[in-house]
């Protein structure tokens, strides 16, 4: 069967599955490739050693990969959105004698290797298309294999959108509220009924998960950014566009394996969160900001 006929791939992400197109996220595409190029690695004749072995993600992007690496040995490096902040880690592991395996970026950008260090969707195609036939002689389609990856490594489900917001001036106060949340001098600590565990703002530069309070990641003052992680395992970050007039986020509900919940109860779980987020921190009406079409 001629490989595109198995793939059924078009240029949005979307596949032909059991009669019936099925669509594909960013985050998706990320999670199979990562598995597919992981696991091609271990077939190579001369093994490598696992921890010099890297895949990297931008900051708003699925911790799939992470989850995948902290169970089969590899490293996991995140960086800032863009993919010359991952070509130039992928540049600075390489000098070192590093394997860099992979890197994505959810808004459907994939670095298959180092041939290019940038976002290239011709080698990402021909990896897509090498998985899916391999996939297809053992029975299993890609949607089937995603299931499967999620079940193994744990469920990562995504809710990611934006708010049109003209205003610059607005969305720097949004965010300056966040930071004295309620009149606090300090971030929430909650947001609705959801738990605050730790705050990272690469404005700043604050980041509470590190012991001294300062982030890893680098940090500009121009732009703004925020992080919350939540005590359930989501992870939410806040960000202004650098091109467009839009109020960005970026939601993700992570949850072990051992908690055998199904996709459709993450994925339930994290639309709450994020109407809490909605409601409690960007405040859309009183803001003015004018929600994504459908």
């Amino acid at each position: 069967m001629e490989w595109w006929r198995v793939v059924g791939l078009c240029t949005d992400g979307r596949c032909f599955c059991s009669g019936q197109w099925q669509v594909f996220t960013g985050n998706d595409v990320g999670a199979l490739i990562g598995w597919w190029l992981w696991t091609s690695l271990k077939k190579e004749a001369e093994p490598r050693c696992a921890a010099d072995v890297y895949c990297i993600a931008s900051a708003v992007s699925s911790t799939i990969l992470k989850s995948l690496a902290a169970k089969e040995g590899f490293t996991f490096v995140e960086t800032l959105t863009g993919f010359k902040w991952m070509g130039n880690k992928a540049t600075e592991l390489m000098a070192q004698g590093k394997t860099v395996l992979f890197a994505f970026e959810e808004a459907i950008g994939f670095m298959c290797g180092t041939t290019v260090l940038d976002k290239d969707g011709v080698s990402a195609a021909m990896v897509m298309a090498e998985m899916t036939v391999w996939l297809d002689n053992q029975g299993m389609s890609l949607r089937q294999k995603l299931d499967d990856i999620y079940s193994t490594y744990g469920y990562h489900v995504s809710n990611n959108s934006y708010y049109i917001c003209n205003d610059p001036l607005l969305i720097e106060k949004i965010f300056n509220r966040l930071r004295n949340y309620e009149g606090t001098g300090k971030y929430p600590a909650s947001c609705g009924p959801y738990k605050i565990k730790f705050v990272r703002d690469l404005t700043t530069g604050f980041d509470n998960s590190q012991p001294n309070h300062c982030a890893i990641l680098p940090v500009s003052k121009s732009s703004q950014m925020i992080t919350f992680t939540f005590t359930n395992g989501c992870i939410l970050t806040l960000r202004g566009s650098g091109t467009e007039p839009k109020l960005k986020y970026y939601a993700e509900l992570s949850t072990p394996p051992s908690q055998e919940l199904d996709r459709e109860a993450v994925a339930a779980e994290l639309d709450k969160l994020v109407d809490n987020m909605v409601t409690h921190f960007l405040e859309p009406e009183k803001n003015k900001l004018f929600a994504r079409a459908p």
